[in-house]
């Protein structure tokens, strides 16, 4: 993947909805391209292009590291450190040597999937990537 530097989102959700427009509607391929598009428009809803803008030239910096905040030899340790209040909305910790990323839920907090550095992505036999 190219780094683009000074890019211009409107020229990107532009090419992206051409891009979508040549698949069904409904099929996987169009709604990931929407959801790509969704998913960029959100920093500028949020107000938050710069933080955005930021974050994409230090993914591209050879030394950029994601922070890893807490590191659990089991998931009931999570669970526990989870249920104390302490964790905060897209904090990512690891979990028996896997990264997760706690996620804020409607009355509760999470661990999703969100692998580190260096791992890869398992599969169950759906295809879908797990826990």
């Amino acid at each position: 993947m190219p780094y683009i530097p000074d890019f211009d989102t409107d020229t990107i959700l532009s090419a992206l909805n051409a891009i979508s427009q040549k698949h069904p509607e409904g099929s996987p391929e169009r709604d990931i391209i929407e959801l790509a598009q969704i998913a960029l428009v959100y920093p500028r809803h949020i107000r938050k292009e710069d933080d955005f803008r930021r974050f994409y030239k230090e993914f591209f910096d050879p030394s950029f590291k994601l922070k890893v905040s807490q590191e659990f030899a089991t998931r009931e340790e999570a669970d526990k450190w989870l249920a104390s209040g302490k964790a905060e909305d897209a904090e990512r910790v690891r979990i028996a040597g896997k990264g997760f990323m706690v996620v804020r839920l409607p009355g509760r907090f999470t661990f999703m999937s969100a692998p580190l550095e260096g791992e890869e992505v398992e599969e169950d036999e759906s295809g879908e990537a797990s826990e």
